[in-house]
């Protein structure tokens, strides 16, 4: 690696960590002016005294200054302390909810997100190669009615057809009730795998298929647009026409102008993936999928400061660094970056 390419790396990956100071401050700081007391929210006004209210203020550490919550909080996600829940269960470690529910967010978004490319990729080369027809018509239709889709209705369409009325998929959870299974990653398909359990492995597949294909659709509209688009520009190129005049095959040809025109899709690539994993919050509500969008949402309704800040740092963490993964593809695929 090169000297310039590492120093590139080193400022990319620094650049995670005013990312993650500024949303941890919007969310403090939202959180501590929406009306209400988080301790009230949970137990109740009426089934608390005044002294217990006390008490249980002084546990979670919100009898504190702002200041000194905000500090103290930080201070202990440095040293991989997320706090404790303030919901039921109270006192329950947040980092027990992440690294169980962020499998199930990052299984969706895997398939989601393979789904989202080769649907992107496929429709966008056929656009691109048969430009000016009623094919290439279609395609960019195609693209723009899949990425206006609304993810929850589109969802509920899916379950109505493929769920209740042809009793062909599952609409919620991960596997069917019954079925056990000895989680090694979390990642279902993989660890039915890994342990030999063939009954799971079918079943969280076919939980998987509805919102990864829900999620997949709606985004492989941009990748249609995208890769018709960088692929037309490719095929006008000089080099494309003297790959013609020498005889190459089309097929050929179609592959070599998909690899020039491929920086741009790595790039939206990198940017979908790190959104299908922070924004998936839509598609886990619509499927009841028990990941990290449900687990904020719940976690809201009871206002559990803990568990939402520790989730949102979290999400953070993992959008960086992907970005961060992003940029440095994009520098080794691209000699013109300059680090």
């Amino acid at each position: 690696m090169s000297r310039g390419l590492g120093r590139y790396i080193l400022i990319r990956a620094l650049m995670i960590i005013p990312t993650i100071l500024i949303l941890y401050t919007v969310v403090f700081i939202f959180l501590r002016i929406l009306p209400g007391n988080p301790i009230l929210a949970v137990v109740g006004t009426k089934s608390i005294s005044p002294e217990q209210l006390e008490h249980l203020m002084k546990m979670a550490g919100l009898d504190k200054p702002y200041h000194v919550q905000y500090f103290e909080y930080l201070w202990n996600i440095l040293h991989g302390d997320f706090g404790v829940t303030l919901a039921f269960p109270m006192g329950k470690p947040v980092w027990d909810y992440l690294k169980q529910r962020f499998p199930a967010t990052l299984e969706l978004t895997i398939w989601a997100f393979t789904i989202s490319v080769l649907l992107g990729l496929l429709t966008g080369v056929l656009g691109a190669t048969k430009k000016g027809t009623k094919i290439d018509t279609s395609m960019r239709l195609y693209s723009i009615i899949a990425y206006t889709l609304f993810i929850p209705w589109f969802g509920m369409m899916l379950q109505y057809v493929f769920g209740v009325k042809l009793h062909l998929l599952p609409t919620s959870g991960r596997l069917d009730p019954g079925i056990h299974l000895q989680t090694i990653t979390g990642l279902y398909v993989l660890d039915s795998i890994l342990t030999g359990n063939w009954d799971a492995l079918v079943s969280a597949v076919k939980h998987l298929i509805l919102p990864a294909f829900t999620l997949g659709i709606v985004l492989s509209g941009a990748y249609t647009r995208l890769v018709r688009n960088n692929m037309v520009d490719v095929l006008s190129q000089d080099f494309i026409r003297a790959y013609h005049a020498r005889g190459v095959p089309p097929r050929k040809v179609t592959w070599y102008a998909l690899k020039n025109a491929f920086i741009p899709i790595v790039t939206l690539m990198g940017l979908q993936f790190a959104i299908l994993l922070g924004g998936a919050v839509l598609t886990e509500t619509t499927f009841s999928w028990p990941g990290m969008g449900t687990f904020i949402v719940d976690r809201i309704d009871y206002r559990d400061y803990n568990a939402i800040q520790g989730a949102v740092i979290f999400f953070a963490f993992f959008v960086g660094l992907i970005s961060l993964i992003v940029d440095v593809i994009y520098a080794i695929l691209d000699p013109r970056v300059k680090y």
